[in-house]
């Protein structure tokens, strides 16, 4: 089982206040990483799940606030991390947004945000990660798409969501494609219906479309992501890169 040791490795994870982003956190400090750099906008949130993964793991744990939106916010991050550990193994590029709406009452800022978010800031990172990555010679980014970027959700509409997670996929194979003979690994998981506390996953109306057309005909926890992250931060992934890993209950195979 050694192939899946974190015991020297240092990651970073945005997004990582809460829902996915903190048991992301809780997976990894379980799992025996060395370090964990979480970054968020929320200092109260953000002090919980440090507090929390504290709790779990004797590791190094620090915190950034910030909107990863900016180019020097991204650039701060990746300096605080190395300044505090000396150096970045894996990038859980997690933060994310979403807005409902039907596309023609989509508002330009609307649209943007969700962009900016999901799919810019994802970019920015990976280039900033993948700098320090490219020049070590190593690294594995996993990257959060969703399978809304496969497929269109019901009955609430997102064009926004699932365009900028369609684009992280795409931009996953893409920076593979480059980085793989420099050593760094690319990757992304795409979570189906996951109960969070930002997700109505178990609210009786979505009930039709959410859980009766997913062939296990339930949605997922949190925790059912630790093992595709584990695997895809430790070397037992060493030959994957370029994959979209999708955990999904099902749903997308119909």
């Amino acid at each position: 089982m050694n192939i899946f040791d974190l015991s020297m490795k240092t990651a970073i994870i945005t997004g990582a206040s809460r829902g996915l982003g903190r048991e992301f956190a809780l997976t990894l400090a379980r799992a025996g990483i060395k370090n964990l750099m979480l970054a968020g906008r929320d200092e109260q949130w953000l002090s919980e799940t440090t507090r929390l993964v504290q709790a779990e793991a004797d590791l190094g744990v620090a915190t950034h606030l910030g909107d990863l939106t900016r180019r020097e916010v991204c650039d701060e991050l990746v300096a605080a991390t190395l300044a505090e550990f000396g150096q970045i193994d894996v990038l859980v590029n997690n933060a994310g947004a979403c807005i409902h709406g039907d596309a023609l009452d989509v508002q330009d800022e609307e649209w943007h945000h969700v962009i900016d978010v999901n799919l810019n800031a994802v970019w920015m990172m990976c280039q900033s990660v993948g700098r320090e990555m490219v020049e070590a010679g190593s690294g594995s980014i996993i990257n959060i798409g969703s399978m809304s970027g496969m497929i269109v959700n019901r009955p609430q509409w997102q064009p926004a969501y699932n365009a900028s997670k369609a684009a992280v996929h795409h931009l996953t194979r893409s920076l593979a494609a480059e980085w793989g003979p420099l050593g760094v690994r690319v990757n992304a998981i795409a979570p189906g219906y996951m109960k969070t506390d930002m997700s109505p996953v178990d609210e009786p109306r979505f009930q039709r479309h959410w859980i009766d057309d997913a062939p296990m005909k339930r949605y997922g926890v949190p925790s059912e992501l630790s093992g595709v992250l584990i695997y895809l931060a430790s070397e037992a992934s060493s030959f994957v890169t370029g994959s979209v890993i999708t955990v999904d209950g099902g749903y997308t195979v119909f």
